[in-house]
């Protein structure tokens, strides 16, 4: 990698591209663990309509950070509180990470989740949660590389009618350097 990965807020002007990258992540990362209608059904324009929403309502609990290179925004993390169903809680979670699917394997997602642990180290939180779907086999290697473990919380989420069951996992701040 010739351009070292920026990590940033997002702004207003990255939520197309961040749409664009979180619907092509779900089409790669759950094809076969999602039904196949609702993954083609995904629209980058609704996507990025709801982005500039929660944008614009300004909601400065919640972290949006984006990966850049080279000007080209290549991924995008964000956490906040945890919601314990339509509770906030003390401790935070990482909601989503999705780095292009072309940019694979090159530590983007790394740097973002290395960011968003640092930055909430930082802020005094003692651990961070997130929810992963159960068979996603890479995603839950990755977090486990970057210490994290499930804690034996397990639900699922419906889509379309079918149960897709995800994993909790937990990871203690208080000594949040990620190698």
């Amino acid at each position: 990698m010739d351009d070292p990965t920026t990590i940033r807020e997002m702004t207003l002007d990255d939520c197309r591209r961040v749409a664009e990258i979180r619907i092509r992540g779900w089409q790669t990362a759950y094809k076969g663990l999602i039904p196949q209608p609702y993954l083609d059904a995904l629209s980058v324009e609704e996507d990025a309509a709801r982005r500039r929403a929660r944008i614009e309502q300004g909601d400065a609990e919640i972290v949006n950070l984006v990966a850049e290179q080279h000007g080209e925004v290549i991924g995008w993390a964000c956490h906040g509180p945890y919601r314990d169903g339509e509770v906030r809680t003390g401790d935070i979670e990482l909601y989503a990470i999705y780095v292009h699917p072309d940019r694979f394997g090159e530590g983007v997602g790394r740097a973002l989740l290395r960011e968003s642990v640092d930055r909430c180290a930082a802020a005094g939180h003692e651990r961070m949660l997130l929810w992963v779907l159960k068979e996603n086999g890479p995603a839950r290697r990755f977090y486990e590389r970057a210490g994290f473990g499930p804690d034996g919380a397990e639900e699922p989420f419906d889509v379309e009618g079918v149960a897709v069951p995800e994993v909790r996992y937990v990871r203690a701040l208080t000594d949040a350097a990620l190698d």
